[in-house]
């Protein structure tokens, strides 16, 4: 067959994948901070969002935050005392599962736990999570908020949003301009599972129910060579530095 006379594109440039190098310099980073801080938390993250965690390396400026490659994190941080960079570094390893990140820090575990027991921004919830509370719109005039505020503080609903509200389920219709309700429409139920339509109704009249939220798991101070592991839960409450309550990890215990 004759050759194709029709243009081809030609590529004057060439992207390179950056996966084994970025790795390679993740763990690099990792292993350097462990000879740098003093403190280095393992957390993980509820309902996480890029812009809130982004927050929390910006207010921690004086530390450095690593999320998301446990594979990565948990070779940097050894597997067993032979490989681990510092003593006991190897005992966070068993911690890193789910959504976890790591946190080194000059501050102090007191610290560390009253700046995250303050820091639950709230956000739209996502479909295929647990709704946190009951909503519902109230009969009659639907205003912006859907009841959430008193309605000399609202205003009413926008008669082009309408359509929008009817097809998602809302028995909705309008009268004089104005987008009427017959009767209390259930958008969820505590404790239900949200499905897409819900979550985009809940975003339209502005409740925010997911709760941006870091627990967090255990952690090592480098002065003791200790790793700590806390209660679920425990790192929210902002009482401080352990006592008695955190559970101490040795490598005696390690290797049951």
């Amino acid at each position: 067959m004759p050759r194709s006379k029709r243009a081809k594109v030609v590529h004057l440039s060439k992207v390179t994948k950056k996966g084994k190098e970025l790795t390679l310099k993740t763990f690099a980073n990792i292993q350097e901070c462990v000879a740098k801080y003093p403190y280095l938390y393992v957390f993980s993250v509820d309902n996480m969002r890029n812009t809130y965690l982004k927050d929390v390396r910006t207010q921690l400026a004086d530390s450095r935050l690593f999320f998301g490659k446990t594979k990565v994190m948990a070779a940097a941080l050894g597997r067993s005392a032979t490989d681990e960079p510092a003593p006991n570094t190897s005992l966070l390893t068993p911690h890193l599962s789910g959504t976890i990140g790591l946190l080194f820090s000059p501050r102090t575990p007191a610290e560390i736990k009253a700046y995250f027991a303050n820091f639950h921004p709230l956000d739209y919830a996502r479909a295929g999570t647990t709704a946190t509370r009951r909503f519902v719109l109230p009969a009659g005039t639907l205003y912006s908020r859907g009841g959430e505020i008193p309605i000399e503080e609202d205003l009413p609903l926008a008669h082009s949003i309408e359509p929008t509200l009817r097809k998602w389920g809302v028995p909705t219709r309008l009268v004089k301009g104005k987008v009427e309700l017959e009767g209390e429409y259930v958008v969820c139920q505590e404790g239900e599972v949200l499905g897409s339509g819900q979550t985009t109704l809940l975003k339209m009249f502005g409740v925010a129910t997911a709760e941006f939220g870091v627990d967090l798991k255990a952690y090592w101070v480098k002065e003791k060579a200790e790793v700590v592991v806390l209660a679920k839960g425990e790192a929210g409450d902002g009482e401080g530095d352990s006592d008695g309550e955190d559970e101490l990890v040795d490598d005696d215990e390690m290797m049951d």
